[in-house]
């Protein structure tokens, strides 16, 4: 599983992982019942401090999207696909509504954001950019 952590991205790094981490389950690269990778493993490939991942991995057990598995790790729980799913479509509109409001106080119109949009989504479509979970 790559996980590609942005600098532009102000937020804390264990919310960063968490995040991507959601966007594997959405895009079911990590499904139901499967493991995800040891805070070992991960933090060593992320090039982070193991505590970071461990935070990760505490908030979603506190979300109920992994749970432990008695002296093996942690695993997807059941139905966190779709919760999953939802707080991937939450987060794109939170930073589409930051980014339509930037725009605004540019004086961008509504067709211009529109133009922009398609134009940046074709523009990643040729590209491997849109990754729909997958290698989150």
């Amino acid at each position: 599983m790559l996980i590609d952590l942005s600098e532009s991205d102000g937020r804390p790094i264990y919310g960063r992982i968490a995040d991507r981490i959601k966007f594997a389950i959405a895009g079911e690269v990590l499904r139901p019942g499967e493991l995800a990778p040891s805070v070992r493993e991960l933090s060593k490939q992320l090039v982070v401090n193991p505590n970071t991942v461990a935070r990760a991995y505490r908030d979603l057990q506190s979300e109920g999207l992994l749970e432990p598995v008695r002296g093996t790790g942690l695993q997807v729980a059941t139905g966190a696909t779709e919760r999953c799913r939802l707080a991937r479509v939450e987060f794109v509109r939170g930073r589409l509504r930051a980014a339509i409001e930037e725009a605004r106080e540019t004086g961008l119109a509504a067709d211009d954001i529109g133009a922009i949009l398609r134009e940046e989504w074709s523009r990643g479509e040729g590209t491997g950019d849109r990754t729909n979970g997958r290698g989150a």
